[in-house]
């Protein structure tokens, strides 16, 4: 059975920063294209940052030089380490594993950025 578990959300005031895990199981993680996507109320759902399996990462405009996106092949984990955080930056984060036709997603977490 495929686990995609996301955690590391929560309130945080503009300027903090957050670190989001996205712990997997039930995939061979190390072949996987993993990816950070995020979802403000009313709005559609954005990439936020992705990374390959070949190692590629890129991120969104909107986060680049404040966001960092890592993997850890040996823990089947992904992270997300959110600095300089931005009210725009408040929104449901969820996490992505794909491979070929294989697509999963997690639950989400909540990451409020507020004062």
């Amino acid at each position: 059975q495929v686990q995609v578990v996301e955690s590391g959300g929560g309130l945080v005031q503009p300027g903090g920063s957050l670190r989001l895990s996205c712990a997997t199981s039930g995939i061979l993680f190390v072949i996987y294209d993993m990816a950070w996507y995020r979802q403000a109320p009313g709005k559609q759902r954005e990439l936020v940052a992705a990374s390959t399996w070949g190692d590629t990462i890129n991120y969104a405009d909107s986060v680049k030089g404040r966001f960092t996106i890592a993997r850890d092949n040996g823990k089947n984990t992904l992270y997300l380490q959110m600095n300089s955080l931005k009210p725009e930056d408040t929104a449901v984060y969820y996490c992505n594993a794909v491979h070929r036709r294989n697509d999963y997603w997690g639950q989400g977490t909540q990451v409020t950025v507020s004062s």
